[in-house]
């Protein structure tokens, strides 16, 4: 029996190896001989095929320890090893277990290849992903028919954090497992709230008199209503930030809730305005353009 020698072919000197150290020699050969480095070489194409042949056999602890009994037993008896590209077999033992079982090209497309993964995505709202739901999903198959799926959404999900539905992918070939459907997450802000990392933000509107003067107000949050103190003299633009208010970090630990500031001038004015506001720009000194 011709065998070859995967431990010369991945360029260690001993069989006595641990699955790291093949693993570590498995990377440099495979880049040594990689097929965009080694562009028309026909030698570093058959070199690369027996590298990763080698690296199936000897990455598994049960079919090494096959393979080294059935090379000590051959080389006991004198028989050659043999490493060159123009030899059509060799012994490949790794899903049967039989060390004597060669296996062809063709055998080798026979055996078990797990379905390709399918990757989409959904939107779901900042209400929705702070809460969880369960949601419909249609996904259009290979055949164009429309399949739907029922996703639970987990409260407190990530932006671009993925669901995993096991087996929902494309086929498997040869009896091989399906692949898995993976539905990104989309968070989506709204009107009221905004998702910045695990702080929610949101607009603190205050009246004129209100920003000069300070005040406490009420701001709601995504879960509740809190009151707040603004200092005398906030501008628009400053923020307030309420802690443990804003989105899910884990389990015990929130973000915050961060309130921006804009100062709301009225469009409308009441005759009795108009004159406060008059005899306040006659007896204010101040000029922000200053």
């Amino acid at each position: 029996m011709i065998v070859k020698n995967y431990y010369k072919i991945l360029d260690l000197d001993t069989s006595h190896v641990s699955i790291d150290e093949i693993k570590v020699a498995y990377r440099q050969a495979a880049k040594k001989y990689h097929p965009d480095l080694n562009v028309g070489d026909s030698l570093a194409e058959e070199k690369i095929k027996d590298i990763n042949e080698a690296y199936r056999v000897l990455s598994v602890p049960s079919s090494k320890r096959k393979y080294d009994r059935m090379w000590n037993s051959k080389f006991g008896k004198g028989e050659k090893a043999f490493t060159g590209k123009n030899q059509k077999k060799a012994i490949f033992d790794i899903f049967l277990g039989n060390v004597e079982r060669e296996y062809s090209k063709e055998k080798i497309k026979d055996l078990p290849v797990k379905g390709e993964n399918i990757e989409t995505g959904i939107n779901v709202s900042l209400y929705d992903a702070f809460y969880g739901l369960e949601k419909q999903i249609a996904i259009k198959e290979v055949d164009g028919n429309l399949k739907t799926y029922s996703v639970k959404i987990p409260k407190g999900i990530r932006n671009g954090e993925k669901i995993r539905l096991i087996g929902q992918g494309k086929k498997g070939k040869n009896g091989g497992k399906n692949g898995d459907l993976l539905i990104e997450i989309k968070i989506e802000d709204d009107n009221k709230f905004k998702l910045k990392g695990f702080d929610i933000y949101t607009d603190l509107l205050l009246t004129p008199w209100e920003a000069a003067l300070g005040t406490r107000t009420m701001i709601k949050t995504i879960d509740d209503e809190i009151n707040v103190y603004v200092p005398e003299g906030i501008q628009t633009g400053e923020t307030l930030k309420i802690p443990n208010k804003g989105y899910y970090e884990n389990k015990e630990k929130r973000g915050d809730l961060v309130a921006e500031v804009k100062v709301v001038v009225p469009k409308h004015l009441s005759e009795d305005e108009k004159k406060l506001y008059q005899k306040l720009s006659k007896i204010s000194k101040f000029n922000p353009r200053t």
